[in-house]
C-alpha cells in the first residue's frame, strides 16, 4: 500500500513539473528566443574581434555592435530590448526600479547556489497605467568577460573603457558572477 501510495504521489508531482512547463507563456518563450538571438549575434562577433584585434579592438567592437543588435532585435521583433546591470557600463545599461529588484533576486539567487545560467524572470506589471510583459534573463561572467570585466583588467583596455564609457562601473567581477541581464519589455495589448 505504502508503495501504491509513493506511485500516485511521485505521478502527480510529475504531473505537476509538466503542467508548470506547459504554462509558460508563449510571451516568456518568445523573450527567450530573443535572449538567445542576442547573446547568439554579439558572442561570436566579439569572438572574432578578441582573435583579430585583441582586447582593445573586441570593447570598440563591442561598443559599436552592441546597441546595434539591440536596435534591430527591438525593430524585429516589437520588445523594448537592451542589457542593463547594477554595475553599468554604458549609460543605457542603467536599470529601472523593476529591474534593479530583479537583479538584485538573480543576486540572492546565486548566492544560494541556483545555477545562474538558469535564472530569468517573466512578469506581467504595470508600467504608467498599462499591463506590460517584463522579462530579464541572467548574463553571467565567462572567462573571455573577465579580460573587460574582471579584478585585472589590462591597463590599455581600462584606457580604451575611459574613453568609450566615462562612467563605466562594469569591472571587479569573477568568473561565474551575474554582470547584468538582457531586459525585454512589450505592451500587453
Amino acid at each position: 500500500m505504502k508503495k501504491l501510495i509513493i506511485a500516485v504521489v511521485l505521478g502527480a508531482v510529475s504531473l505537476s513539473a509538466a503542467a508548470q512547463d506547459n504554462s509558460i507563456s508563449e510571451k516568456q518563450l518568445e523573450a527567450r528566443q530573443i535572449a538567445k538571438q542576442f547573446l547568439g549575434s554579439l558572442k561570436p562577433e566579439l569572438g572574432k574581434a578578441m582573435k583579430s584585434g585583441g582586447p582593445v579592438f573586441a570593447v570598440g567592437k563591442c561598443h559599436k555592435i552592441s546597441p546595434e543588435i539591440a536596435q534591430k532585435l527591438t525593430e524585429s521583433t516589437g520588445w523594448n530590448v537592451k542589457r542593463v546591470s547594477l554595475k553599468p557600463r554604458a549609460t543605457t545599461a542603467n536599470p529601472d526600479n523593476w529591474e534593479t529588484s530583479t537583479l538584485k533576486w538573480f543576486n540572492e539567487q546565486a548566492a544560494s547556489g541556483k545555477d545562474v545560467t538558469k535564472l530569468e524572470k517573466f512578469e506581467i506589471v504595470k508600467v504608467d497605467g498599462q499591463d506590460t510583459y517584463r522579462y530579464m534573463k541572467a548574463i553571467p561572467t565567462g572567462d573571455i568577460c573577465l579580460t573587460c570585466h574582471g579584478t585585472a583588467v589590462p591597463a590599455n583596455v581600462t584606457q580604451k573603457l575611459q574613453e568609450l564609457y566615462p562612467s563605466d562601473k562594469a569591472t571587479g567581477y569573477h568568473k561565474g558572477e551575474i554582470r547584468g541581464a538582457f531586459s525585454f519589455k512589450q505592451p500587453k495589448l
